[in-house]
């Protein structure tokens, strides 16, 4: 319906249609047969067709008033909308946890910002869960399990975890052989990860519901904690790959793995994305691939 209207009032403007059909791009066959269902479809005739050209009927001059501003501020609004979808210039709003965000992510955010001065980034960073929709974001970078079923889900991959210590403390004590062993040892934690489900090389799985010594929602503070005491932690490759190639951290049980942790973007349904999202996403898969820590799907 929106589009017979826009048809009829640039016809009534064009006031013949060889010159609406040629302001359209479509045929005069076409303009006039669009014309005469709209015409059905309201039960009245909006055209006197002459020699001359078009005038418009009485009510077709209703018509015309009521809708032209309407239809034309709609056609100024839709343009705009195309332009800002369709540039690389423009606002791009992510929603992403710290954990990932500082320290993993730092060189992406450097990358992304030299290869796109134009998009104006802004990043919310937050380690507790943010509604997508009430942040008004484009995108938003999720771990584990998704609360809100109601988006658009895109799974990029995901990190192991591993269990670590500070080498201090596998040169003062004996370290264990088998997992059960931990469930007496000290022990640092994430909210996400206080219950460790461990599986060896071999495939066998061990769960451990184990009482920790400290627990922290920032992988950074736990990496502290680690390396401050006679402690040990489960904790996302992510965030202790660099710790291990420095030797800060060392691993124990090598033998034996975490869970994973699930890596997706998300974004709102009806929402047309723009090429600064789809830029994004890209720089996004890109750099990931590229991690030690990240496998992809």
């Amino acid at each position: 319906m929106l589009d017979e209207l826009k048809l009829f009032i640039v016809t009534a403007e064009s006031g013949s249609l060889t010159a609406a059909a040629q302001r359209l791009e479509t045929t005069v066959a076409t303009v006039s047969r669009r014309l005469s269902a709209l015409e059905g479809h309201l039960g009245c005739r909006l055209l006197h067709r002459s020699p001359r050209g078009l005038t418009l009927t009485q009510e077709g001059e209703a018509y015309f008033n009521e809708c032209a501003e309407f239809v034309h501020s709609l056609d100024q609004r839709l343009e705009s909308l195309n332009d800002t979808l369709n540039s690389l210039q423009g606002p791009l709003r992510v929603l992403a946890p710290t954990n990932l965000a500082v320290g993993p992510m730092d060189t992406f955010w450097q990358d992304f910002l030299a290869r796109y001065p134009q998009i104006e980034l802004t990043v919310e960073l937050s380690n507790s869960y943010v509604d997508l929709k009430q942040a008004q974001a484009d995108l938003a970078i999720r771990i584990g399990e998704l609360p809100d079923s109601s988006l658009i889900q895109k799974r990029l991959g995901h990190t192991g975890t591993v269990l670590v210590a500070a080498p201090a403390l596998a040169e003062r004590v004996s370290l264990p052989s088998r997992p059960e062993a931990l469930n007496s040892w000290p022990s640092v934690a994430t909210h996400v990860l206080s219950r460790w489900e461990l599986i060896s090389d071999e495939g066998e799985q061990v769960v451990l519901n184990k009482a920790h010594t400290h627990v922290s929602n920032d992988i950074a503070l736990a990496r502290q904690l680690l390396k401050a005491g006679e402690a040990v932690a489960l904790l996302p490759l992510s965030g202790v790959e660099a710790e291990l190639r420095s030797g800060e951290l060392v691993r124990i049980l090598p033998a034996w793995q975490g869970q994973h942790r699930h890596f997706q973007l998300v974004w709102p349904y009806r929402r047309a994305m723009s090429v600064r999202a789809r830029a994004f996403i890209e720089a996004l898969e890109t750099y990931l691939a590229q991690q030690p820590w990240f496998t992809p799907f």
